[in-house]
């Protein structure tokens, strides 16, 4: 049961009520200005949906999946970015830049696939691999957007740029309609029936609170849920301000570190953790792989990558 409030306050709040206020503390300190409001909606909205659809086409696969197959998969994010960046922003990559972006998925997959079964990926079924796949499409079509959303804004406001607040901000709204109106479908996928969704919100809270006799799944609330909010609103602000001063390709290379940060991380003796795991066999060498593919990459960019 908390499991359930903790997946849909990770999604249909997207941290709305703290991005507006943050929005609301920059418009009266002057760094949001009046014409970086009055932009067309029409795109945030576009970034809602899509955001909406890959969070909820992501949650569905991801509790069939196994947790180790995940991150495998989600190296088509890379892949997706690529592509669109090639059809909607006219992007050209060099030779090495692709061969940077292959040996960074090939050095995250490593690094995951050592330490896991090799039938993983087989063992909930193709429909659930294809789903999370599509659930990294529209991701990365959502990164993309937000990234013309800059380069559009650039134009309108005559070489300035629209605060990275007012895209959050607009963005997880539009992001929290849409969840809102999927829930039906959501609570199917869940295998929750609908009349049932408040009690379970009900005892989520509960959860969160520390109230009532629920126990299971609770252990740190509710200070261990506020430093993940915490920790996860500062890391996609940095992400998205990577993204409005490069692009959105930089953007997922830099989150792929991500991966083996958190490998490492699960073999040390952190609070709630249980027993500390042991590094892979192949940790170094996908972290190798990983960082030698970052730095051919960037080691001579193309013109028209920004």
């Amino acid at each position: 049961m908390g499991k359930l409030y903790r997946r849909m306050k990770h999604v249909v709040s997207r941290y709305v009520l703290v991005y507006f206020s943050i929005l609301y503390a920059r418009y009266h300190t002057g760094k949001v200005t009046d014409e970086m409001l009055s932009l067309p909606k029409a795109p945030y909205l576009a970034v809602g949906l899509l955001e909406a659809l890959g969070a909820a086409s992501g949650m569905a696969a991801g509790a069939i999946l196994s947790g180790a197959s995940i991150p495998i998969l989600s190296q088509s994010f890379l892949v997706w970015q690529l592509l669109l960046s090639y059809i909607l922003l006219g992007r050209r990559y060099s030779f090495n830049q692709l061969l940077g972006c292959f040996l960074v998925a090939v050095g995250v997959i490593v690094t995951v696939a050592s330490g896991s079964g090799a039938n993983s990926l087989m063992e909930a079924g193709i429909f659930w691999s294809l789903l999370m796949i599509v659930s990294f499409l529209f991701q990365a079509a959502d990164t993309v957007l937000k990234e013309i959303i800059f380069l559009d804004s650039a134009q309108r406001l005559k070489g300035g740029k629209v605060d990275l607040f007012v895209v959050n901000s607009y963005g997880s709204a539009f992001q929290a309609i849409f969840i809102c109106l999927l829930i039906p479908f959501l609570s199917k996928l869940w295998g929750i029936p609908f009349d049932q969704l408040p009690n379970y919100l009900r005892d989520g809270a509960a959860c969160f609170l520390s109230l009532g006799t629920i126990s299971s799944g609770c252990d740190g609330a509710p200070l261990l849920p506020l430093l993940f909010v915490i920790v996860n609103m500062g890391f996609n602000i940095s992400l998205l301000h990577l993204l409005k001063i490069s692009s959105a390709v930089v953007s997922c290379l830099a989150s792929t570190f991500s991966v083996p940060i958190s490998v490492f991380l699960f073999t040390l003796p952190l609070p709630y953790l249980g027993v500390a795991s042991s590094l892979p066999p192949g940790f170094v060498a996908g972290a190798i792989i990983l960082v030698i593919g970052m730095v051919i990459y960037t080691w001579r960019p193309s013109s028209g990558h920004k």
